[in-house]
Protein backbone atom coordinates (compact mmCIF):
# COMPACT_ATOMS: atom_id res chain seq x y z
CA UNK A 1 0.00 0.00 0.00
CA UNK A 2 1.33 3.34 -0.85
CA UNK A 3 0.10 6.94 0.57
CA UNK A 4 0.67 10.13 -1.28
CA UNK A 5 1.95 12.96 1.37
CA UNK A 6 2.08 16.71 -0.54
CA UNK A 7 -1.10 16.25 -3.06
CA UNK A 8 -0.74 20.23 -3.73
CA UNK A 9 2.45 19.62 -5.89
CA UNK A 10 0.59 17.29 -8.40
CA UNK A 11 -0.53 20.94 -9.97
CA UNK A 12 2.92 20.85 -11.62
CA UNK A 13 1.80 18.26 -13.90
CA UNK A 14 0.04 21.43 -15.56
CA UNK A 15 3.32 22.70 -16.85
CA UNK A 16 3.70 19.79 -19.14
CA UNK A 17 0.99 20.83 -21.36
CA UNK A 18 2.51 24.28 -21.60
CA UNK A 19 6.14 22.66 -22.00
CA UNK A 20 4.41 20.96 -25.21
CA UNK A 21 3.16 24.30 -26.68
CA UNK A 22 6.18 26.35 -26.41
CA UNK A 23 7.94 23.54 -27.72
CA UNK A 24 5.74 22.79 -30.94
CA UNK A 25 5.54 26.96 -31.56
CA UNK A 26 9.73 26.77 -31.04
CA UNK A 27 9.54 23.56 -33.99
CA UNK A 28 6.63 26.11 -35.89
CA UNK A 29 9.04 28.66 -36.29
CA UNK A 30 12.13 26.92 -36.76
CA UNK A 31 10.93 25.51 -40.14
CA UNK A 32 9.31 28.51 -40.88
CA UNK A 33 12.41 30.20 -40.41
CA UNK A 34 14.69 27.41 -41.93
CA UNK A 35 12.35 27.95 -45.57
CA UNK A 36 13.26 31.11 -45.37
CA UNK A 37 16.83 30.99 -45.26
CA UNK A 38 17.18 27.71 -47.52
CA UNK A 39 14.61 25.24 -49.45
CA UNK A 40 14.55 21.71 -47.37
CA UNK A 41 16.38 19.94 -49.70
CA UNK A 42 19.34 22.60 -49.56
CA UNK A 43 19.12 22.98 -45.91
CA UNK A 44 20.02 19.61 -45.49
CA UNK A 45 22.83 20.15 -47.58
CA UNK A 46 24.17 22.75 -45.90
CA UNK A 47 23.52 21.35 -42.06
CA UNK A 48 23.76 17.18 -42.65
CA UNK A 49 24.50 16.35 -39.59
CA UNK A 50 21.29 17.86 -37.92
CA UNK A 51 18.49 15.42 -36.48
CA UNK A 52 14.92 16.08 -36.02
CA UNK A 53 14.39 13.23 -34.75
CA UNK A 54 17.20 13.90 -31.34
CA UNK A 55 15.53 17.41 -31.35
CA UNK A 56 11.98 15.71 -30.43
CA UNK A 57 14.16 12.94 -28.34
CA UNK A 58 15.42 16.07 -26.28
CA UNK A 59 11.94 17.34 -25.09
CA UNK A 60 10.89 13.99 -24.35
CA UNK A 61 13.22 13.11 -22.10
CA UNK A 62 13.34 16.51 -20.39
CA UNK A 63 9.33 16.25 -20.01
CA UNK A 64 10.21 13.18 -18.50
CA UNK A 65 12.66 14.42 -16.22
CA UNK A 66 10.39 17.20 -15.05
CA UNK A 67 7.61 14.60 -14.46
CA UNK A 68 10.16 12.99 -12.52
CA UNK A 69 10.60 15.83 -9.94
CA UNK A 70 7.07 16.36 -9.71
CA UNK A 71 6.65 13.19 -7.94
CA UNK A 72 9.70 13.61 -6.28
CA UNK A 73 7.63 16.85 -4.47
CA UNK A 74 4.39 14.40 -3.53
CA UNK A 75 6.79 12.33 -2.11
CA UNK A 76 4.75 8.64 -2.36
CA UNK A 77 5.54 6.67 0.41
CA UNK A 78 4.74 3.00 0.73
CA UNK A 79 4.08 0.97 3.13
CA UNK A 80 6.58 -1.97 4.32
CA UNK A 81 5.07 -4.01 7.09
CA UNK A 82 1.36 -5.26 7.81
CA UNK A 83 0.83 -5.18 11.05
CA UNK A 84 -2.30 -6.17 13.34
CA UNK A 85 -3.55 -3.69 15.86
CA UNK A 86 -6.37 -3.63 18.48
CA UNK A 87 -8.82 -0.90 18.04
CA UNK A 88 -12.00 0.04 19.61
CA UNK A 89 -15.61 1.18 17.64
CA UNK A 90 -18.31 -0.21 15.84
CA UNK A 91 -18.93 -1.37 12.44
CA UNK A 92 -21.05 1.00 10.46
CA UNK A 93 -22.02 0.52 6.75
CA UNK A 94 -23.65 2.86 4.99
CA UNK A 95 -26.11 2.17 2.33
CA UNK A 96 -26.89 4.97 -0.08
CA UNK A 97 -29.66 4.58 -2.80
CA UNK A 98 -28.52 4.90 -6.51
CA UNK A 99 -32.19 5.17 -7.78
CA UNK A 100 -32.73 7.67 -10.51
CA UNK A 101 -34.71 9.46 -8.38
CA UNK A 102 -32.14 10.53 -6.37
CA UNK A 103 -31.07 13.01 -9.28
CA UNK A 104 -34.17 15.11 -8.33
CA UNK A 105 -32.84 18.56 -7.06
CA UNK A 106 -35.37 19.60 -4.08
CA UNK A 107 -32.27 19.70 -2.20
CA UNK A 108 -28.97 20.78 -3.60
CA UNK A 109 -27.17 19.79 -5.77
CA UNK A 110 -29.19 16.77 -5.58
CA UNK A 111 -30.44 14.32 -3.63
CA UNK A 112 -27.67 11.82 -4.13
CA UNK A 113 -24.84 14.80 -3.38
CA UNK A 114 -25.90 15.55 -0.63
CA UNK A 115 -26.36 11.82 0.58
CA UNK A 116 -22.52 11.30 -0.73
CA UNK A 117 -21.88 14.80 1.36
CA UNK A 118 -23.02 13.31 4.68
CA UNK A 119 -21.71 10.42 4.12
CA UNK A 120 -18.22 11.76 3.80
CA UNK A 121 -18.38 14.24 6.50
CA UNK A 122 -19.34 11.48 9.19
CA UNK A 123 -16.64 9.31 8.02
CA UNK A 124 -13.97 12.47 8.41
CA UNK A 125 -14.94 12.49 11.81
CA UNK A 126 -14.31 8.88 12.56
CA UNK A 127 -11.26 7.52 14.41
CA UNK A 128 -11.23 3.50 15.14
CA UNK A 129 -14.44 2.76 13.59
CA UNK A 130 -14.62 0.34 10.79
CA UNK A 131 -17.20 0.94 7.74
CA UNK A 132 -18.80 -0.09 4.30
CA UNK A 133 -20.50 0.79 1.81
CA UNK A 134 -23.97 -0.85 -0.05
CA UNK A 135 -25.85 0.87 -3.24
CA UNK A 136 -29.23 -0.09 -4.55
CA UNK A 137 -32.17 0.70 -6.08
CA UNK A 138 -34.15 -2.33 -7.50
CA UNK A 139 -31.49 -4.67 -6.51
CA UNK A 140 -28.57 -4.15 -4.09
CA UNK A 141 -24.48 -4.58 -4.77
CA UNK A 142 -21.69 -4.46 -2.61
CA UNK A 143 -19.46 -1.68 -2.75
CA UNK A 144 -16.70 -1.55 0.23
CA UNK A 145 -16.99 -4.08 2.67
CA UNK A 146 -16.09 -3.54 6.13
CA UNK A 147 -12.80 -1.96 6.21
CA UNK A 148 -10.70 0.93 8.00
CA UNK A 149 -9.09 2.62 4.89
CA UNK A 150 -11.77 5.47 5.39
CA UNK A 151 -9.15 6.72 2.32
CA UNK A 152 -10.48 4.35 -0.20
CA UNK A 153 -14.01 4.27 1.09
CA UNK A 154 -14.26 7.71 0.00
CA UNK A 155 -12.83 7.30 -3.50
CA UNK A 156 -15.48 4.50 -3.79
CA UNK A 157 -18.01 6.75 -2.65
CA UNK A 158 -17.48 9.66 -4.95
CA UNK A 159 -17.74 6.86 -7.69
CA UNK A 160 -21.39 5.93 -7.34
CA UNK A 161 -23.73 6.75 -9.53
CA UNK A 162 -27.75 5.90 -10.93
CA UNK A 163 -25.77 3.78 -14.01
CA UNK A 164 -25.14 1.28 -11.37
CA UNK A 165 -27.52 -0.68 -11.07
CA UNK A 166 -30.04 -1.27 -14.16
CA UNK A 167 -32.68 -2.63 -12.30
CA UNK A 168 -34.89 0.84 -11.31
CA UNK A 169 -37.26 1.01 -8.30
CA UNK A 170 -36.02 1.73 -4.98
CA UNK A 171 -36.35 -1.41 -2.89
CA UNK A 172 -34.85 -1.02 0.67
CA UNK A 173 -35.21 -4.28 1.74
CA UNK A 174 -32.49 -5.61 -0.65
CA UNK A 175 -30.14 -3.34 0.99
CA UNK A 176 -30.97 -4.46 4.20
CA UNK A 177 -30.40 -7.92 3.47
CA UNK A 178 -27.27 -7.66 1.43
CA UNK A 179 -25.83 -5.26 4.78
CA UNK A 180 -26.60 -8.22 7.56
CA UNK A 181 -24.30 -10.15 5.42
CA UNK A 182 -21.94 -7.59 6.02
CA UNK A 183 -20.88 -7.99 9.86
CA UNK A 184 -18.76 -10.71 10.92
CA UNK A 185 -20.35 -12.19 13.89
CA UNK A 186 -17.32 -13.36 15.24
CA UNK A 187 -15.70 -9.93 16.30
CA UNK A 188 -18.35 -9.12 18.45
CA UNK A 189 -18.68 -6.03 17.47
CA UNK A 190 -21.89 -3.29 17.52
CA UNK A 191 -23.36 -3.13 14.41
CA UNK A 192 -24.87 0.20 12.28
CA UNK A 193 -26.70 0.92 9.82
CA UNK A 194 -27.35 3.98 8.00
CA UNK A 195 -29.80 4.08 5.36
CA UNK A 196 -29.61 7.20 3.02
CA UNK A 197 -32.88 7.91 0.51
CA UNK A 198 -35.70 10.07 -0.43
CA UNK A 199 -37.45 6.59 1.41
CA UNK A 200 -40.10 5.56 -1.00
CA UNK A 201 -39.80 1.54 -0.66
CA UNK A 202 -40.99 0.20 -3.98
CA UNK A 203 -41.24 -3.78 -2.85
CA UNK A 204 -43.14 -3.19 0.77
CA UNK A 205 -40.59 -5.55 2.51
CA UNK A 206 -38.33 -3.26 4.16
CA UNK A 207 -40.33 -3.26 7.65
CA UNK A 208 -40.33 -7.30 7.68
CA UNK A 209 -36.86 -6.94 6.87
CA UNK A 210 -35.55 -4.23 9.54
CA UNK A 211 -37.19 -6.77 11.89
CA UNK A 212 -34.84 -9.50 10.82
CA UNK A 213 -31.86 -7.27 11.23
CA UNK A 214 -32.91 -6.00 14.51
CA UNK A 215 -33.34 -9.45 15.80
CA UNK A 216 -29.57 -10.03 14.91
CA UNK A 217 -28.71 -7.05 16.67
CA UNK A 218 -28.06 -4.07 13.92
CA UNK A 219 -28.82 -0.87 14.81
CA UNK A 220 -30.68 0.89 12.18
CA UNK A 221 -30.65 4.82 11.52
CA UNK A 222 -31.96 6.44 8.47
CA UNK A 223 -31.15 9.68 6.88
CA UNK A 224 -34.14 11.31 4.80
CA UNK A 225 -33.33 13.32 1.53
CA UNK A 226 -35.29 15.29 -0.49
CA UNK A 227 -38.85 16.81 0.40
CA UNK A 228 -41.95 15.70 1.31
CA UNK A 229 -43.24 18.27 -1.97
CA UNK A 230 -41.18 16.35 -4.34
CA UNK A 231 -40.12 17.39 -7.65
CA UNK A 232 -39.17 16.18 -11.12
CA UNK A 233 -36.32 13.54 -11.90
CA UNK A 234 -33.88 15.91 -14.76
CA UNK A 235 -32.76 14.24 -17.82
CA UNK A 236 -29.76 15.48 -19.05
CA UNK A 237 -27.67 15.44 -21.85
CA UNK A 238 -24.01 17.50 -21.95
CA UNK A 239 -24.77 18.76 -18.65
CA UNK A 240 -27.43 20.35 -19.84
CA UNK A 241 -31.44 18.89 -18.52
CA UNK A 242 -32.95 17.95 -21.82
CA UNK A 243 -36.34 16.85 -20.22
CA UNK A 244 -37.78 15.16 -16.82
CA UNK A 245 -38.58 11.50 -16.69
CA UNK A 246 -42.14 10.31 -17.23
CA UNK A 247 -43.94 7.39 -16.47
CA UNK A 248 -45.91 5.21 -18.99
CA UNK A 249 -48.77 7.78 -19.32
CA UNK A 250 -46.47 10.45 -20.19
CA UNK A 251 -47.13 11.98 -17.33
CA UNK A 252 -43.76 13.63 -15.47
CA UNK A 253 -42.59 11.63 -12.22
CA UNK A 254 -42.99 13.65 -9.17
CA UNK A 255 -40.91 11.90 -6.72
CA UNK A 256 -41.73 12.32 -2.99
CA UNK A 257 -39.58 12.43 0.23
CA UNK A 258 -41.30 9.09 2.84
CA UNK A 259 -40.93 10.43 6.23
CA UNK A 260 -42.83 8.26 7.35
CA UNK A 261 -41.49 4.76 5.89
CA UNK A 262 -38.14 6.00 6.87
CA UNK A 263 -39.47 6.40 10.47
CA UNK A 264 -41.10 3.56 10.97
CA UNK A 265 -37.73 1.52 9.80
CA UNK A 266 -35.66 3.54 12.15
CA UNK A 267 -38.25 2.92 14.93
CA UNK A 268 -38.02 -1.10 14.33
CA UNK A 269 -34.02 -0.97 13.55
CA UNK A 270 -34.20 0.70 17.48
CA UNK A 271 -32.44 3.48 16.08
CA UNK A 272 -33.68 7.03 14.77
CA UNK A 273 -34.76 9.23 12.00
CA UNK A 274 -32.40 11.86 11.21
CA UNK A 275 -33.26 14.81 8.49
CA UNK A 276 -30.73 15.05 5.49
CA UNK A 277 -31.50 18.69 4.60
CA UNK A 278 -28.77 20.52 6.67
CA UNK A 279 -25.39 18.43 6.09
CA UNK A 280 -23.83 19.63 9.49
CA UNK A 281 -27.06 19.26 11.58
CA UNK A 282 -27.36 15.67 9.99
CA UNK A 283 -23.67 14.43 10.74
CA UNK A 284 -23.57 16.48 14.10
CA UNK A 285 -26.93 14.15 15.08
CA UNK A 286 -25.67 10.54 13.70
CA UNK A 287 -21.86 11.27 15.42
CA UNK A 288 -24.30 11.75 18.61
CA UNK A 289 -25.94 8.75 18.37
CA UNK A 290 -22.86 6.94 17.62
CA UNK A 291 -21.52 8.21 20.82
CA UNK A 292 -23.88 6.43 22.75
CA UNK A 293 -23.26 3.02 21.17
CA UNK A 294 -20.63 1.16 23.30
CA UNK A 295 -17.15 0.54 21.57
CA UNK A 296 -16.09 -3.00 20.98
CA UNK A 297 -12.89 -4.46 20.88
CA UNK A 298 -11.54 -5.74 17.37
CA UNK A 299 -8.49 -6.66 15.76
CA UNK A 300 -7.35 -5.15 12.14
CA UNK A 301 -4.76 -5.30 10.11
CA UNK A 302 -2.79 -1.92 8.77
CA UNK A 303 0.58 -0.60 7.18
CA UNK A 304 3.33 0.93 9.38
CA UNK A 305 6.30 2.47 8.93
CA UNK A 306 5.71 3.35 5.60
CA UNK A 307 8.89 5.01 3.72
CA UNK A 308 9.19 7.94 1.66
CA UNK A 309 10.39 6.61 -2.68
CA UNK A 310 11.00 9.93 -3.63
CA UNK A 311 14.95 9.56 -3.98
CA UNK A 312 13.85 7.20 -6.78
CA UNK A 313 12.15 9.61 -8.92
CA UNK A 314 14.69 12.29 -8.06
CA UNK A 315 17.65 10.43 -8.46
CA UNK A 316 15.93 9.31 -12.11
CA UNK A 317 15.07 12.81 -13.17
CA UNK A 318 18.52 13.97 -12.55
CA UNK A 319 19.36 11.33 -14.64
CA UNK A 320 17.47 12.20 -17.89
CA UNK A 321 18.09 16.13 -17.36
CA UNK A 322 22.00 15.11 -17.53
CA UNK A 323 21.25 13.12 -20.42
CA UNK A 324 19.23 15.44 -22.25
CA UNK A 325 22.29 17.92 -21.39
CA UNK A 326 24.52 15.37 -22.68
CA UNK A 327 22.80 14.18 -26.06
CA UNK A 328 23.63 16.26 -29.06
CA UNK A 329 21.16 17.65 -31.80
CA UNK A 330 24.00 15.89 -34.46
CA UNK A 331 23.18 12.75 -35.99
CA UNK A 332 25.16 9.70 -34.37
CA UNK A 333 27.38 8.02 -37.15
CA UNK A 334 26.43 4.62 -36.35
CA UNK A 335 22.44 5.43 -36.08
CA UNK A 336 22.86 6.82 -39.58
CA UNK A 337 24.50 3.90 -41.06
CA UNK A 338 21.60 2.01 -39.65
CA UNK A 339 19.22 4.21 -41.55
CA UNK A 340 16.71 3.58 -38.94
CA UNK A 341 14.84 6.97 -39.37
CA UNK A 342 15.43 6.99 -43.50
CA UNK A 343 17.54 10.25 -42.98
CA UNK A 344 19.84 9.68 -45.67
CA UNK A 345 19.19 11.33 -48.95
CA UNK A 346 19.47 9.73 -52.73
CA UNK A 347 22.55 11.98 -53.10
CA UNK A 348 24.25 10.54 -50.05
CA UNK A 349 23.80 7.09 -51.97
Amino acid sequence: MFIIEEHIYFWGFLVLPVLLLLFLSYVYWKKKTQKKFAEVRLFKKLAPEQSSFKSNLKFIVLSLGFACFVLALVNPKLGTKLETVKREGVDIVFALDVSKSMLAEDIAPNRLEKSKRIITEIINNLTSDRVGLVGYAGSAFPQVPITTDYASTKTFLQSMNTDMVSSQGTAISQALDLARSYYNDDDQTNKVLVILSEGEDHDGNAESMAEQAAEEGIRIYTIGVGTERGDPIPIRSDGRIQSYLKNDAGETVITKKDTETLQRIAEIGNGSYIDGASTSKAVDEILGELQKIEKTEFEAKQFADFKSKYQWFLGFGIFLVLFDILLLERKTAWIRRLNLFNERTKDED
